[in-house]
């Protein structure tokens, strides 16, 4: 399995999460059931046929961006004018606080890389504006962030 493949399958479980989701043990079931569901629209691999150790990457991701929602989402509210979390489209949400997650806080993914990689979930599962969107929003942070280590 990719890295890209294994990215949809979190933002699946991230995307999921925030309709119904309110503690780390009701992330945790979900996680579990996710992998019994046979299909999943215009993904490669249907999350039953996930292979066990990639399944464990893809629950240790989506719990570490969990963690730091509220962090990530302070963060999304101060960098996008006018847009506001509760505004954007759960799609979008859920990519850019995967997007941001990879940025700030996965050292093993390049910023370019996780930019990117959003930028293509973006295309595949957001709407017609959404990979311009997230590409606008991820590029701020990274200029923040790259002040921000330069001082």
């Amino acid at each position: 399995m990719t890295r890209r493949e294994l990215r949809e399958h979190i933002f699946n479980e991230l995307f999921t999460s925030d309709f119904y989701l309110s503690s780390d043990e009701d992330l945790m079931t979900q996680l579990d059931l996710y992998f019994t569901h046979v299909g999943g629209d215009g993904l490669d691999y249907s999350p039953e046929d996930v292979p066990q150790e990639a399944r464990e990457e893809v629950k240790a991701k989506a719990m570490a961006v969990c963690r730091k929602r509220d962090e990530i989402d302070a963060l999304l509210d101060t960098v996008s004018v006018g847009w506001k979390t509760e505004r954007m489209s759960r799609a979008d949400l859920a990519i850019l606080r995967l997007g941001v997650y990879e940025l700030l806080y996965d050292e093993t993914i390049p910023a370019g890389v996780a930019i990117n990689e959003a930028v293509l979930l973006a295309k595949k599962f957001g709407g017609d504006d959404s990979s311009s969107f997230v590409n606008g929003i991820l590029g701020k942070i990274q200029r923040q962030a790259g002040a921000g280590s330069a001082q």
